[in-house]
């Protein structure tokens, strides 16, 4: 009896020890296959994000750094920001009397004319009548104005060597719009129409 018993125990023994690798094996971990794709753990919020490159844009942009944003001296280029000491504006002619070599006003700028490409030609100052009335223009050549500039305010004072006598005696100054007019054909005198309507019907 005690033989039989312990050839069972042995035999008992023997089995789970057969068998104990195998089911080792099956609660291990198995080990992973390259092929297969792997899953990524959570991302973090707080991570930053890896850079992924963009298959939709061609392999030149990927290398090309992002534009730098204007500067101001950038967006400013080209243009104008300040009046400088030496320029003047035009508004500064318009309505200053010209003075004479004896200080004394002779008349007072009316309009510039000026080139398309830039540049003052001439000086329209309005002489003779009273309170613009029954005033002339003649166009003073920029070359015959004296142009002082007071630096701190802008101001300007015209003089001129031309005498009052001198451009009242000058030819008037004519604009485009005033010779077109000159070469437009009268209207009839009181808008009649002056063309024939007599009747050849005998009565």
């Amino acid at each position: 009896m005690t033989r039989k018993l312990l050839t069972t125990v042995a035999a008992g023994a023997l089995f789970a020890t057969a068998f104990a690798p195998a089911a080792f094996s099956q609660a291990a971990p198995q080990p992973a296959d390259p092929a297969a794709p792997t899953q990524a753990a959570p991302a973090n919020p707080a991570a930053p994000k890896p850079m992924t490159p963009d298959v939709t844009k061609p392999a030149g942009d990927a290398a090309q750094a992002p534009a730098a944003a204007p500067t101001a001296d950038t967006a400013q280029a080209g243009y104008l920001t300040e009046q400088a000491p030496d320029q003047i504006s035009a508004n500064t002619y318009i309505g200053q009397s010209v003075y004479n070599a004896k200080n004394e006003s002779i008349g007072s700028v009316n309009d510039l004319i000026m080139k398309k490409d830039g540049g003052i030609v001439a000086a329209i100052v309005g002489v003779g009548g009273f309170l613009g009335i029954g005033e002339k223009d003649v166009a003073v050549p920029m070359e015959k104005i004296t142009v002082a500039q007071n630096t701190q305010d802008g101001s300007v004072k015209l003089t001129t060597s031309e005498t009052a006598e001198s451009l009242k005696a000058a030819p008037e100054f004519k604009t485009l719009a005033m010779q077109s007019a000159e070469r437009a054909p009268a209207p009839a005198a009181n808008g009649t129409d002056t063309t024939a309507t007599g009747s050849t019907t005998p009565k």
